[in-house]
C-alpha cells in the first residue's frame, strides 16, 4: 500500500497551492471570519465549545481552524507536508491554538494517545482509504466511551458514476485493488496546469458502517441529502445557495451522506 499513499502524497501535496488560490476554498473570507463548515455539518456537530476533536484528512484546516472557533480544542491531521505546512501556517496567522499533526490515518495511533469527545471526518475521506475496517477501529480506540463520530460524505452512488455521462463507470462494491487514473486540474480549480495520478478505493454503505457496529459503537443519526455543497461533479447548477444538483437532471439523485456513531 506504500506506493499507492506515496503516490497520492504527491496528488495532494500538489493541489495545495491551487486550492489556497480557488474560489471553492474562498480563503480570504475565511480568514476574515467565514467558517469553512456547511450547513449539513454544523446541525450535526451542534455547541462545540470546550470539546476536544481529532480531524482526520483536514487538507490545509480550515475545518479544524473553523470548529478551533467555535471554541473547541482540536487536532488536524492529514498526509500532506505541504497540507500540513499551511494548515500551521494558518493557525499561526489567525491566532488559534489548533494542533496539525503530519500523517497518514493508519499511522495516528503512532502519533496521538488522546482520547476526544468527537472524531469529525468529512467530503472525500473515504475513497483513499483502502482497509475501512483498520478505519474504525483506530476512530474507536481515539474516542471517549460516549464520544461520538461524525461523517458527512459523499453519497456511494455519486462514485459508481462517470460524472460527464452520468452513465455508471465503476464498480459499487469494494475491490482491494484500487482504480488508477490519471486527473488533470483539481476539483476546486479544473483549468489548474496539473496532471497527476491517483489510486482510490470505492466503498459501499456497508464498508462504511458495519465495522463500527461490530465494535459495539451505536447508530444516533442517519440522513441523506438530494444535493452537494459543492460543485465539483461536473456540469452542475445551484439550485439555491450551496445546493448543487446535476445540470437538466430532473430526478432527484443522492449526493451526501451523514452519520453519527456514539461509543
Amino acid at each position: 500500500m506504500e506506493s499507492y499513499f506515496d503516490t497520492n502524497k504527491e496528488l495532494w501535496n500538489g493541489k495545495v497551492p491551487y486550492h489556497l488560490e480557488s474560489d471553492l476554498y474562498a480563503l480570504d473570507a475565511f480568514k476574515t471570519g467565514a467558517t469553512s463548515l456547511k450547513e449539513i455539518e454544523l446541525a450535526l456537530i451542534d455547541d462545540v465549545k470546550g470539546k476536544s476533536i481529532l480531524h482526520p484528512q483536514c487538507h490545509f484546516g480550515q475545518d479544524s481552524l473553523s470548529l478551533a472557533r467555535m471554541g473547541a480544542d482540536v487536532v488536524g491531521v492529514d498526509f500532506s507536508s505541504e497540507a500540513i505546512k499551511t494548515a500551521k501556517q494558518l493557525n499561526q496567522e489567525l491566532n488559534l491554538n489548533t494542533q496539525f499533526i503530519e500523517s497518514n490515518v493508519y499511522d495516528i495511533p503512532q502519533h496521538i494517545n488522546q482520547e476526544f469527545d468527537v472524531v469529525f471526518a468529512s467530503y472525500g475521506v473515504v475513497l483513499w482509504l483502502p482497509d475501512l475496517t483498520k478505519w474504525a477501529k483506530i476512530i474507536y480506540d481515539r474516542l471517549k466511551k460516549g464520544g461520538r463520530f461524525i461523517l458527512v460524505e459523499f453519497h456511494p452512488t455519486i462514485y459508481v458514476l462517470d460524472w460527464d455521462s452520468r452513465q455508471i463507470h465503476y464498480n459499487y462494491f469494494h475491490e482491494t485493488t484500487p482504480y488508477l487514473e490519471i486527473t488533470n486540474g483539481t476539483y476546486a480549480d479544473p483549468d489548474a496546469p496539473l496532471q497527476s495520478k491517483e489510486y482510490f478505493w470505492v466503498h459501499n454503505f456497508s464498508d462504511m458502517m458495519m465495522p463500527f457496529l461490530k465494535l459495539g459503537m451505536k447508530l444516533i443519526d442517519f440522513q441523506e441529502y438530494d444535493f452537494s455543497p459543492y460543485n465539483v461533479f461536473g456540469e452542475m447548477s445551484e439550485r439555491k445557495k450551496d445546493q448543487f444538483v446535476f445540470k437538466d437532471m430532473e430526478t432527484s439523485f443522492p449526493y451526501v451522506f451523514s452519520m453519527v456513531l456514539e461509543k
